[in-house]
């Protein structure tokens, strides 16, 4: 069910988005949006923001745990699903806050049954299941928005703009510390997540990283990879820029040490990541980027297949690292 996609999933150009989102839905109507998932992310992050926009309507809630589920739907005042299927069928667009391996299939089913992807980092843990769904996008022709935190936050997402437009960059140093499973204090919210206990600070920080370093320097060219402390990766990366870049990722840094932060070495000097707290106001954001995607019929440069691509160089970098 989809009033906002101006792809055709036929191919057939004799028909319009306008014809189609007037054959489709009442005059005026705004797009409604279904969320899957429970956990913390869903309660604090998405549920809100998708409640606050005003260019949509909270239409629901789907989650593995049903007694969850019913819980948030209850507290926005949105119908419960118990299939998300039939929740497919009456969004046009829905929100991922489900672990990657699980969000994958699920996106590939609602990509097939006409809604548009906000999707949560990463994509998958596996390429062929990144592709699978960026190819599901491309096939049935509807509109995907990665939330990657960094470039929908402001003043961050206009700094990545800023510093892509410069030239001459020489070198960049990111860190994302997270202090999810601190050796020196109590867990973090985050910190019953299964994914994140198996897959650690690579996969679950490492997109974000990726997400400014890419835009700024290009795309990754070569990548090597090494282990640190707890769950510390190091990753020395390439750009098509012939710039090079190192990032230090982690989920288990003492509390004292947590933090963020990204410096760019260049022709024109050295520039520091901004300092950020705009969690709430990004992911509206990733929305309204999500909702001119699918009306404009325009590719969002941070959708499904860049998802795929973060996802492809995270791969890689995992194959070099020794096993535990």
């Amino acid at each position: 069910m989809s009033i906002l996609s101006d792809v055709n999933p036929a191919g057939d150009p004799a028909e319009g988005p306008a014809e189609r989102a007037a054959d489709q839905a009442p005059a005026g109507r705004r797009p409604r949006v279904g969320l899957l998932g429970t956990g913390p992310w869903a309660h604090r992050t998405h549920a809100p923001a998708l409640a606050a926009h005003p260019g949509c309507e909270f239409a629901g809630v789907w989650g593995r745990r049903p007694e969850a589920a019913a819980e948030l739907a209850h507290a926005y005042g949105v119908k419960v699903y118990e299939d998300p299927d039939a929740l497919f069928a009456d969004c046009d667009a829905v929100a991922f806050a489900l672990p990657p391996d699980v969000q994958a299939p699920l996106a590939v089913r609602a990509a097939a049954a006409g809604c548009h992807l906000l999707l949560d980092k990463p994509v998958a843990t596996t390429l062929r299941d990144a592709r699978a769904v960026a190819d599901a996008v491309r096939l049935h022709g509807v509109a995907s928005v990665v939330f990657l935190t960094l470039r929908f936050a402001e003043p961050t997402a206009g700094w990545v703009g800023e510093q892509a437009a410069r030239p001459g960059w020489f070198t960049a140093a990111a860190h994302w510390l997270g202090a999810v499973f601190p050796p020196d204090g109590a867990p973090s919210a985050y910190a019953d997540s299964p994914w994140r206990k198996s897959k650690g600070g690579l996969w679950d920080v490492g997109p974000h990283a990726l997400s400014v370093l890419i835009p700024i320097l290009g795309d990754v060219t070569a990548v090597s990879a090494t282990r640190g402390p707890s769950d510390v990766v190091q990753l020395a990366l390439r750009h098509t820029s012939g710039a090079a870049s190192t990032a230090v990722l982690s989920l288990g840094a003492p509390q004292a040490a947590a933090g963020v932060g990204l410096q760019l070495r260049g022709t024109e000097g050295v520039y520091e990541l901004p300092d950020w707290r705009d969690v709430p106001g990004a992911y509206g954001r990733a929305l309204d980027a999500l909702l001119t995607a699918a009306r404009t019929g325009v590719p969002d440069a941070r959708g499904a297949e860049f998802g795929a691509r973060l996802t492809e160089i995270l791969a890689e970098a995992e194959d070099q690292l020794p096993a535990e």
